[in-house]
């Protein structure tokens, strides 16, 4: 049975309400504001915003927009003008603590009706994509590898070669050039996953669903782990200093900022990612020895954290 594009909708906005209301009950204080927005030329969504005491910012959106495909966008993915329709769920949460990891997710399903098409059944191009990786201020190898390991369990059950490619995949995405430095420890990053994969759309969607699923409790985990630690001025001012790194890779490198704007998207909604606050300072340098240059050290693309730095446990 081929999976309609409501049916996708239905279960993202689902998704959106599970993970928030996990956040909520490992956060204790925060409960998110929920703002609802209708986009001109087609749909819409929820976007959900949290300031809690673990969670200092948090946002964990859902939409289903659709319209006539921006000339710019359909000639970028090689497609001739056509009708476009695109829903899913996109996370960014930003801790309180500098010893918990800033965390992202994205999956989403992306569908185009080409206009040209003169049969009953019009030509559709379909796809699955997403992501999720782990942005510790402080890399802690221990989280490191569990994180990893859960999305390579997550990964298991529908394909052995997803993880190592989506593991690569990425490493070079969520990657800040003109630092050569990762923007994190990664994690898994996945793109037009469609019949072109050998995927009907059903089985492209059991595995998004996987990966979805696996967010919450893999991050509160985590979380729980480490909330309590102490920390002083030199660790929030570290924190500060990556966060700044972060907002440098959504506004210079990432797609999906820039597919928002470029769609007419809620400027709102897609600069939920930013952090509460961030510094910058001019030729900033680690002390040698300390955690800040061990992170630093750590967040390069080659890194392999289930063998490399797990067998080292």
């Amino acid at each position: 049975m081929d999976i309609k594009k409501e049916q996708i909708a239905t279960w993202f906005r689902g998704l959106q309400d599970r993970i928030c209301n996990a956040l909520e009950s490992m956060d204790d204080q925060g409960k998110f504001q929920e703002d609802i927005w209708q986009r001109e030329g087609g749909g819409g969504g929820r976007s959900r915003v949290i300031h809690g005491k673990v969670i200092e910012k948090g946002g964990v959106n859902f939409s289903a927009v659709h319209g006539k495909m921006p000339v710019n966008i359909s000639e970028k993915l090689g497609l001739s003008p056509c009708d476009f329709f695109a829903t899913g769920v996109s996370i960014v949460l930003h801790p309180v603590s500098p010893m918990v990891p800033i965390i992202h997710m994205n999956v989403r399903y992306f569908q185009t009706t080409d206009q040209s098409s003169n049969n009953k059944q019009q030509a559709q191009t379909w796809w699955f994509g997403g992501g999720i990786d782990l942005t510790p201020h402080y890399v802690v190898e221990e989280d490191a590898c569990y994180f990893h390991q859960k999305l390579k369990d997550a990964c298991d059950k529908h394909n052995p070669a997803f993880y190592p490619e989506f593991k690569k995949w990425a490493d070079d995405y969520f990657y800040l050039k003109h630092r050569n430095e990762t923007r994190g420890v990664g994690g898994i990053f996945f793109d037009h996953l469609n019949e072109k994969r050998g995927l009907d759309r059903e089985s492209a969607f059991k595995f998004v669903q996987e990966i979805g699923d696996v967010f919450a409790p893999t991050y509160n985990h985590i979380v729980l782990k480490n909330k309590d630690l102490a920390y002083g001025e030199q660790e929030k001012e570290w924190q500060a200093i990556r966060r700044s790194r972060y907002v440098e890779f959504n506004l210079l490198w990432d797609r999906g900022t820039k597919f928002g704007l470029d769609t007419g998207g809620r400027t709102e909604s897609i600069l939920m990612s930013m952090p509460p606050q961030a510094q910058w300072f001019y030729n900033h340098r680690t002390e040698p020895g300390s955690q800040e240059e061990q992170t630093l050290k750590m967040l390069r693309k080659e890194l392999d954290w289930l063998t490399e730095v797990k067998s080292k446990k």
